[in-house]
């Protein structure tokens, strides 16, 4: 295996197969909780391990139904040596100590290309972000608006694309604040959205009039309760988070640029020159 060192080896023997049967191994390996049931398991795409090219990283997206409860898409990474016949969950690089899954992740599809999530640039710019950022991860406030605002000064050279990634465990208040953006940005209110960033709350904060009269106290936006309660509205911010699971985002914020994942988030700076 060279430098690569298996952890949380889930299976010794693929029976030889050349087309490994991830649903069977999901549902026959890595699922052993009676209370959890696989409703089905979506091969997103995988990819070779760079650093040892008998190792594939398979993407996939996993519906399951917990208990009683209704179904949740969870997206994972399940590395993959046909050859050997070893599959594991995690890989890492000995010699560096890098988890080699951290920035394995899918091409962006053309359809997130879209005038909905466009909030800077134009759209026939020459490169293209996706961006999908929680507007009270700490993050995410010290990297979005000052990229928003350097690629506002060259439009015609970087659009920038946003979904809404809110982290509901770490930040309960990004639920609302994220359908007070989702609302901004349907009127057109880009700029508006982005103020939601310099908004000094708690973000464990839950109650929805509360954090409504904040963000008109602080920053002069009146948003009513019944405009982000609307079905448009929550449904347009849970599909920005299906899709941000569909790209294997962890964590905020994520960035590709150009259809990659871009770990550094700075990419897009050599081309405003």
């Amino acid at each position: 295996m060279s430098k690569l060192s298996m952890s949380l080896v889930l299976a010794t023997v693929l029976a030889g197969a050349t087309d490994f049967d991830i649903s069977k191994f999901v549902k026959n390996n890595l699922i052993r909780n009676p209370g959890i049931k696989v409703k089905s398991v979506e091969l997103i795409g995988k990819q070779p391990i760079k650093e040892d090219k008998d190792w594939q990283a398979y993407m996939i997206m996993l519906d399951l139904v917990m208990g009683k409860k209704k179904s949740i898409k969870v997206p994972e990474i399940i590395f993959v040596n046909e050859k050997s016949g070893l599959a594991s969950m995690t890989l890492i690089d000995l010699k560096s100590g890098r988890d080699l899954g951290r920035n394995i992740k899918p091409e962006v599809p053309s359809s997130y290309y879209d005038d909905a999530h466009l909030i800077a640039g134009n759209s026939d710019a020459k490169h293209k972000m996706v961006v999908f950022s929680d507007p009270q991860c700490p993050f995410c406030i010290d990297f979005v608006p000052g990229m928003i605002e350097d690629v506002k000064k060259h439009p015609d050279k970087v659009a920038v694309y946003y979904y809404h990634m809110p982290l509901l465990r770490l930040h309960p208040v990004s639920d609302t604040l994220t359908r007070v953006m989702e609302v901004l940005q349907k009127k057109g209110k880009k700029d508006e959205a982005i103020k939601i960033y310099s908004l000094k709350i708690n973000p464990r904060l839950k109650d929805e009039k509360k954090i409504l009269s904040e963000v008109k106290k602080q920053l002069g936006i009146d948003v009513k309760a019944e405009e982000i309660d609307s079905e448009e509205i929550k449904n347009a911010v849970k599909s920005d988070t299906e899709k941000g699971g569909r790209m294997m985002v962890r964590g905020t914020p994520a960035v590709y640029f150009d259809g990659k994942y871009d770990g550094s988030r700075s990419r897009y700076k050599q081309y405003l020159k």
